[in-house]
């Protein structure tokens, strides 16, 4: 759990719900949905589905995506469907979305690009 710097004891001051585990409000929601455009809101949750030439590209990318999710800490849900991956992210034990879904969401996109885009 991040900590405010010292000297700050105001909650809110200098705070970043990006980098907090506060789940973000509709507005916060939204503007990060507009710099990830593949992405879409349904319910609690943010989802992307990504198309591979066939199934052992499709189950590389979720090599690659797990890596990162176990080195935040932060895990999507994951449906394969032979060429199609869809994921969902949420922060479950804060009840929706915080800053973590949307970073991870990032971190995805990043591994599709680098790795696999035509």
């Amino acid at each position: 759990m991040l900590r405010p710097p010292p000297g700050n004891d105001s909650p809110g001051r200098h705070s970043n719900p990006l980098t907090e585990m506060k789940t973000l409000h509709a507005k916060q929601i939204s503007r990060q949905l507009k710099s990830l455009p593949q992405w879409s809101k349904r319910g609690k949750t943010i989802r992307r589905r990504f198309e591979f030439e066939a199934f052992p590209e499709a189950v590389g990318f979720v090599n690659r995506v797990a890596v990162r999710a176990e080195k935040s800490n932060h895990h999507p849900d994951i449906d394969i469907r032979w060429n199609k991956v869809t994921l969902a992210l949420t922060t479950h034990d804060k009840g929706g979305l915080t800053g973590r879904d949307f970073s991870m969401a990032r971190e995805c996109d990043e591994v599709f690009s680098r790795f696999f885009a035509p």
